[in-house]
């Protein structure tokens, strides 16, 4: 690559990057373009360097930075038509031609912009400008301004294309932050191992990305409250694949088995050392839902030194001492403020089963036995500082951990917990913890290797678990339409789709498994998430995660896929559970394959 500086920092250089990443299917060579490219920008300008590294992973902000641009794929697609002068027939003919906002948007955007052309840094400063935007009118003029700047003469415009796709949050290069990690390090010739130690401390793929440049990456300092990745488990067929991985022949065991639980994976962030009180409760998909789940971050605010522990958030029965199916937390979810009667209704607990930070480091290359010791002493000591700290906030003569003040009902010491672990030696153990688990009501089983680190974003066969038998699959939803009946003005039929490489294929349709209240919502976010209006049915922002059951599979034409889910019922919508995660094709090929028919539809 060569140009001047001002070519190094375009906008438009960087679009024809992910136009070529994008052409690329290998990795090795995905990263050594990327490598290359800021490699080169880097020497004439680190900040643009490193906000290109964000960009490329598909961020407009870092993970430690709470900003969010807030715009959904309604306004853009209506900033796109108003530019285009396209009524809704040509915005619909153009979506369905290629599947895609920003590629249509490329498409339609024509003309050549009267203004200088745009460079990352003024990108920053327009992504600025949204996050602080609230009126909704001013957003779509801000928006609008973005867009007509882009436009070079060229169609496609790629500039277009790559700006729409990074405010929708989704690049579709195949580019993930792991991958832009790699190449970070390839460029500043710094080990991989620092690069991705340094984001886990940070939160910041921009930050650390300076410090490459810099020759600084041992100046990164941690910082609490941002998300780290979730370490994930693989599958396991059934109990003999599972103990094969973990028991030696001669016995010796490898693992610990933990209930798998059905709630909601969180990460819980408590005692800032500056701020006693500060909590911060992140799910999966690294959004704060601190407040929707208060009576945990009360208990938490006793904490002394800071810690941030993994588990699962899960509503609980306290008489008869367990977890409760995950629908019961679905009132919970989304709340911006939990009222007395409903921390009632649906109780809550933090089912902690990982440490992640703590002791004023972070512990995630240690090995579980190592962090298992700690987390149970770190669960014992803020229980003990809660219930300290109740006995000071109760009238006298009240105290008890399941009754008195409704303050202290509400910080129930026992809201923080410790999921219970322990060795199977064969089998024969396994199927029996798997029995006893499902029994009380539970999913399945965890196993996890004793000498295996935390690794953030991962999904490794480090932990493997062993679920329910009955398939279910996650999915994304890509296109809503209105029922019929009393169902006539909602949306509440739901086309979904699962993932093959980086692009999304259908597998079926849904329509029943939610309540009135659930159609209501979704009706509601739907409308406001739509790519493409045709009246009776809306392409959508895919982003909402269903998990779907189903009588089986068949071999289809209809879909893309290839596949067809048999009977599909809705589950539970999955909030937890970021689009990036969904089930692949394979998986719905492996199910397939399993099946004693094998139909064609």
């Amino acid at each position: 690559m060569s140009g001047s500086s001002d070519e190094q920092v375009s906008w438009q250089r960087f679009a024809e990057l992910c136009e070529a990443l994008a052409a690329v299917s290998g990795k090795i060579a995905k990263r050594s373009q990327i490598a290359s490219y800021l490699r080169e920008i880097s020497v004439a300008d680190k900040t643009t360097a490193s906000l290109a590294a964000l960009y490329l992973s598909g961020a407009p902000f870092a993970e430690d930075d709470t900003r969010g641009l807030n715009v959904g794929g309604r306004l853009l697609s209506s900033a796109v038509a108003e530019i285009a002068q396209a009524d809704d027939e040509r915005m619909s003919t153009t979506y369905r031609k290629y599947g895609d906002m920003g590629a249509a948007a490329a498409d339609l955007i024509v003309g050549e912009s009267t203004e200088a052309p745009l460079d990352i840094l003024e990108i920053e400063k327009a992504f600025s400008t949204l996050a602080t935007t609230r009126v909704q009118a001013a957003k779509q003029t801000a928006v609008k301004s973005l867009l007509l700047r882009t436009r070079n003469g060229e169609t496609p415009n790629l500039q277009v294309k790559a700006l729409v796709k990074l405010i929708l949050g989704d690049m579709r290069i195949g580019v993930k932050q792991s991958l832009v990690e790699e190449a970070i390090a390839e460029a500043a010739g710094a080990p991989i191992e620092d690069i991705r130690h340094a984001v886990a401390l940070t939160g910041s793929l921009f930050d650390v990305a300076m410090m490459a440049w810099n020759e600084a990456l041992s100046t990164a300092k941690m910082k609490l409250f941002h998300p780290l990745g979730f370490m994930l488990a693989s599958p396991a067929e059934n109990v003999d694949d599972a103990t094969n991985r973990f028991v030696e022949a001669e016995g010796a065991v490898k693992a610990q088995v933990e209930d798998k639980y059905d709630g909601i994976r969180a990460q819980a962030h408590f005692g800032d050392g500056h701020s006693r009180g500060k909590v911060a409760i992140f799910s999966r998909t690294r959004g704060d839902i601190t407040k929707s789940f208060p009576e945990i971050a009360e208990v938490l605010a006793h904490a002394d030194t800071p810690a941030i522990l993994d588990g699962e958030i899960l509503a609980w029965d306290f008489k008869n001492d367990r977890a409760l199916p995950f629908s019961s937390l679905q009132t919970r979810l989304g709340r911006k403020k939990v009222t007395d009667q409903l921390r009632k209704e649906t109780p809550v607990v933090f089912m902690a089963f990982d440490v992640l930070f703590a002791e004023g480091a972070l512990q995630i290359e240690k090995p579980l036995r190592e962090r298992r010791r700690l987390l149970e002493s770190i669960v014992e000591k803020e229980k003990a500082a809660a219930r300290s700290g109740l006995r000071r906030m109760a009238p006298r003569g009240q105290m008890s951990l399941f009754g008195g003040s409704e303050k202290e009902l509400n910080a129930n010491p026992e809201r923080l917990r410790i999921s219970p672990a322990f060795a199977v030696n064969s089998a024969a153990d396994l199927d029996k913890a798997y029995a006893e688990s499902r029994e009380r009501g539970n999913e399945g089983v965890m196993l996890k290797a004793l000498d295996s680190q935390y690794q953030p974003g991962r999904r490794g066969l480090a932990w493997i678990k062993l679920k329910r038998e009955l398939a279910t699959l996650d999915v994304v939803v890509t296109a809503a339409e209105y029922g019929h009946g009393n169902r006539a003005k909602v949306l509440s039929d739901y086309t979904f789709a699962v993932r093959d490489g980086d692009e999304l294929k259908n597998v079926g349709k849904a329509y029943s498994g939610l309540t009135d209240a659930e159609i209501k919502d979704l009706t509601k976010w739907f409308t406001e998430h739509t790519l493409e209006d045709r009246g009776w049915i809306r392409t959508v922002e895919p982003t909402l995660v269903l998990e779907v059951a189903f009588n089986n599979i068949m071999e289809s034409g209809r879909h893309e896929s290839g596949f067809a889910l048999r009977f599909p019922r809705i589950v539970r919508i999955r909030t937890d559970k970021p689009a990036s995660e969904i089930d692949t094709v394979d998986r719905v090929r492996e199910i397939f394959s399993t099946q004693p028919d094998r139909v064609r539809e």
